[in-house]
């Protein structure tokens, strides 16, 4: 299979796989039930989320860059709890108008952007004053000799991941790039400890 066809149809469904591990729910959990108002998922993949979204949102706007995804996650945009709008779009080009939102949304998805500072420009620009990023995120790991073995690795794991970075140190880049972190804790998942350090928690425009 060439590169076309493997990003086009075996990665979104290798995506799909990796993201609905059970051990990931209460993450999703706790996240989407401390948001509100108006929201904007950034990479909402094949809508895990959805499912998850309560009485104090009134709609989510669900962005996307995969047209694979967003075919997946049409059901259950359909038998979500609110409304749910799905686009075709990505974090560096939020289709919204400024300071429109109360409440945005990642979730292992900084790992993926290409241009990570521009996107957090982009949501920094759409969140109202006062209004907050939610997100829990993987990235670079705090012991010395697991993250020299993520800079070795990103390299290779970026091709064959969708363009997944292992070693992105997310809350220094969320606070570099326009936010002020009110709340932090991490946490890790099972697995490789070169993939599975989490970053979980709130932050504001500064």
């Amino acid at each position: 299979m060439n590169k076309m066809g493997y990003q086009h149809y075996v990665l979104p469904r290798l995506v799909h796989l990796a993201m609905r591990q059970e051990a990931m729910q209460p993450f999703r959990r706790r996240l989407i039930g401390a948001a509100e108002g108006r929201v904007p998922e950034i990479g909402i993949g094949s809508g895990l989320n959805l499912p998850l979204y309560g009485l104090t949102v009134r709609a989510v706007i669900g962005l996307e860059p995969s047209p694979e995804l967003l075919l997946m996650a049409r059901d259950r945009a359909t038998a979500a709890p609110v409304p749910v709008d799905l686009l075709e779009a990505s974090a560096e080009a939020v289709p919204l108008h400024d300071a429109s939102i109360d409440t945005v949304v990642t979730t292992w998805t900084l790992c993926t952007v290409p241009d990570a500072p521009r996107a957090l420009a982009e949501l920094r620009r759409v969140l109202r004053p006062g209004g907050a990023l939610l997100f829990v995120e993987h990235g670079r790991a705090p012991e010395p000799g697991v993250a020299r073995w993520q800079d070795r690795l990103d390299p290779l794991w970026r091709r064959v991941a969708g363009g997944c970075h292992l070693n992105r140190k997310i809350d220094d880049l969320i606070s570099g790039n326009g936010f002020r972190i009110d709340a932090l804790a991490n946490a890790r998942l099972p697995g490789p400890r070169t993939h599975n350090f989490l970053y979980e928690g709130r932050a504001r425009p500064a």
